[in-house]
């Protein structure tokens, strides 16, 4: 399996970002301990994500 360039990570990376930024504001749309909790979980998943992304991003980068 190749690894991703740069420019892949990069687009990732940006989507990854503006998923964050939808499930916030879906959390602060819905209220319940139920779907705040669903909500807490997929941010969770998608700050991990974009982690690995990152510094996948800076072992390419050589940084």
């Amino acid at each position: 399996m190749t690894q991703p360039s740069i420019a892949e990570l990069d687009q990732r990376i940006a989507i990854i970002r503006q998923n964050i930024n939808e499930l916030v504001e879906q959390a602060a749309a819905y209220s319940g301990a139920e779907d705040e909790e669903r909500n807490a979980d997929r941010i969770a998943q998608q700050e991990q994500e974009l982690s690995r992304l990152i510094e996948l991003r800076k072992a390419l980068q050589g940084s």
